[in-house]
């Protein structure tokens, strides 16, 4: 098509392992559960036989409770490769945590690309199952909205939104930071955080997954990805001839809870269960709820994001984190820096609210940025410049797809 769409698919070509793909091969050697999605959008493309595979090896490593890890072992990678390991987690080849569930959308998703009613009828109760996991196992606030465990299950590991829970927890010591190995530190997450996400994760596994803890927090963009998710799962179940109604019920009831529960001044901020408190942090995740399209507040939020903020249509991408906040970091993965999936999402939302210009300046960002950097992991808003690793894949396969569209 072009010789983006070409050296694209050559880095998702390079990072396949034969039934996943790696985010890249140094810095994460394993599959990742909402990378994988984010994956499927574009080679659904390239080879939906491909994307077909990706999201069945996800879910074939799926807990008989229903949750989804969030790392999936590679186990042709040594085991050393990456830190906290399979022997960290001691529950087989998985993580125990979980990722912001995207799964039901890209499912669909490559289902329009490439029809495959069997590929549909093998994904739905897994997906039923893992939607209900977090309906029930994860309502800590009693609200009707799901709880993440520790800043990993985000997607956005070091947002400052987590600061003030992460405060609560112990640093551990006497782990080796392999992510240093393979990206600059000033673009990583600190040592202080680094060390509290080992004991929180241990703690964790040490209380057999069960999902209460230190760090509970009601996070607006998780919520509002699984609401979207179970919109997603009623187009699947009406393909399949099966009844949609609970699944949109649900998203209606999600959407409802977010709007009452942490909707405040402008913005979704996130809830500290533990307290009962907003976060009053002004962070991309408060901009994921644009993807509901019957978002009642969606004009005052878009309103946010267009404002000093956030900058959106005159900055690259959708920041990770406010502008005008002194610990803004240009660099620091998600205090500041842009990331193509945020960028996606948030475009797709501009779509379903009418902002069809903005989101068609979006789109034009995100394909070029993401060329002239390399496919780099998230880059600086300011400048473009790329940080974190280079041929990312889901930089990549959203290019592939934002190229892909007709319009």
């Amino acid at each position: 098509m072009n010789v983006t769409w070409g050296r694209a698919a050559e880095v998702l070509a390079g990072n396949w392992l034969g039934a996943s793909t790696v985010p890249s091969r140094g810095l994460y050697p394993h599959q990742w559960s909402w990378d994988s999605a984010f994956i499927t959008l574009g080679l659904r493309h390239l080879s939906p036989e491909r994307a077909r595979r990706e999201l069945v090896t996800l879910f074939e490593a799926q807990w008989a409770d229903g949750r989804v890890p969030h790392i999936v072992f590679d186990p042709g990678t040594p085991p050393e490769a990456y830190f906290p390991g399979p022997s960290f987690w001691q529950a087989g080849r998985t993580s125990g945590l979980v990722q912001p569930p995207v799964h039901a959308r890209a499912v669909l998703a490559v289902h329009e690309t490439a029809p495959d009613r069997e590929f549909l009828a093998t994904l739905y109760p897994k997906l039923v199952a893992w939607h209900d996991y977090l309906r029930t196992g994860r309502d800590a606030g009693g609200r009707g909205l799901v709880a993440i465990v520790h800043p990993w299950e985000s997607g956005m590991d070091n947002s400052p939104a987590w600061d003030e829970p992460l405060s609560r927890v112990p640093l551990a010591t006497g782990f080796v930071r392999r992510d240093l190995e393979h990206g600059e530190a000033g673009d990583r997450p600190s040592d202080d955080d680094y060390g509290r996400y080992v004991r929180l994760a241990a703690a964790y596994r040490d209380s057999g997954y069960s999902d209460a803890g230190e760090f509970v927090v009601e996070d607006p963009g998780f919520n509002a990805l699984l609401a979207d998710a179970e919109l997603a799962l009623a187009e699947i179940a009406e393909e399949l001839g099966l009844p949609s109604g609970a699944h949109r019920e649900a998203a209606a009831r999600l959407e409802k809870a977010l709007q009452e529960t942490l909707w405040d001044d402008g913005f979704f901020f996130a809830r500290d269960v533990r307290t009962g408190s907003l976060i009053r942090e002004y962070t991309c995740a408060g901009l994921l709820p644009l993807v509901l399209p019957d978002l009642a507040v969606a004009p005052a939020l878009l309103e946010t994001a267009t404002g000093p903020r956030f900058r959106l249509g005159r900055v690259h991408g959708v920041p990770s984190y406010d502008l005008t906040a002194p610990g803004f970091d240009p660099g620091r993965y998600w205090r500041g820096p842009s990331w193509f999936n945020v960028g996606w999402l948030v475009r797709q939302g501009l779509l379903r609210h009418g902002e069809s210009a903005l989101a068609a300046r979006l789109r034009e960002d995100l394909v070029e940025t993401a060329a002239q950097t390399g496919f780099a992991e998230y880059v600086d808003p300011l400048t473009g410049a790329g940080h974190g690793t280079r041929s990312f894949s889901w930089t990549a396969a959203l290019a592939v797809d934002l190229l892909a569209e007709r319009t």
